[in-house]
């Protein structure tokens, strides 16, 4: 695990709330991490402010917006990618918002 992801997760574990840059850093090595294990641009995963990326394979997404989307912030994606929260869990309570068939990245988590 990153030193970045590491820290990000001793924050949230001792309730403080993480440091800009490092959540930043983790969010995106998390992402690239995706993007390597599941290849492909059928779904476009957000977390914003700090970063997208398209994934999974299926028909490819060029302009507009993606029929495939996920979207969360990025504290519940650190959560998800390390298998502190469930796909479920966090679907179901309106931590992850999604549309398109294809959307479901479970599958992939965690990474």
């Amino acid at each position: 695990m990153s030193p970045a992801v590491s820290t990000v997760l001793a924050d949230l574990e001792a309730g403080r709330t993480p440091d800009r840059v490092t959540l930043r850093d983790a969010v995106r090595l998390l992402l690239s991490d995706l993007a390597k294990r599941a290849p492909g641009r059928a779904v476009e995963v957000r977390v914003p402010p700090y970063g997208a990326i398209q994934c999974c394979a299926g028909p490819r997404h060029t302009r507009g917006t993606p029929p495939n989307v996920v979207e969360m912030a990025p504290t519940t994606w650190i959560l998800l990618a390390t298998g502190r929260l469930s796909w479920a869990a966090a679907v179901a309570d309106g931590r992850v918002t999604t549309s398109g068939i294809r959307a479901d990245i479970s599958g992939f988590l965690p990474i």
